[in-house]
């Protein structure tokens, strides 16, 4: 049966998935692929830690930009008010507290991802703005506390 279950496993993953859901419900432990199960798994973990870095670029790249472009383009647009930053921002602070609710044990993890996150949304502030990447703080300047904090923009220069 175990033989079944790996070219299902090729064939069908979400067979594959429901299949030995099936399995475990029924106790036959000796069926169930162990290491697929535990490739998958480790593979689930990394997905979340992934997702979570990426929201953070996302979010990061945007503080950025508002931090050290905002003044420039008001100046040069006078009704520029960063509507479609604010939206970003908002929408990847719930991006994240959504993950950080699904999955509580990825605030242990928020700190690494920020550090994994930084050098990403600097480029992608560069490119998006044309400031030149020494215009950025080499680390990240803003808190856990101020990423999450639906009420923090940092201050333009």
């Amino acid at each position: 049966m175990a033989s079944i279950s790996a070219l299902e496993y090729e064939r069908d993953f979400y067979g594959w998935i429901h299949h030995n859901i099936a399995l475990l419900k029924r106790g036959q432990w000796a069926d169930i692929e162990v290491d697929i199960l535990i490739d998958e798994l480790e593979s689930m973990a990394k997905r979340d830690k992934y997702e979570l870095v990426n929201h953070l670029v996302i979010l990061i790249a945007h503080l950025l930009k508002w931090q050290f472009q905002f003044n420039q383009l008001n100046e040069l647009y006078q009704n520029f008010r960063g509507g479609s930053w604010r939206a970003t921002i908002a929408e990847q602070r719930q991006q994240i507290a959504r993950q950080l609710k699904l999955s509580p044990s990825l605030k242990s993890a928020l700190l690494p991802a920020i550090e994994e996150a930084y050098s990403d949304a600097v480029d992608l502030a560069v490119k998006e703005t044309g400031l030149l990447t020494k215009a950025f703080p080499k680390e990240c300047p803003y808190s856990i506390e101020q990423l999450l904090d639906e009420d923090f923009y940092p201050d333009s220069k």
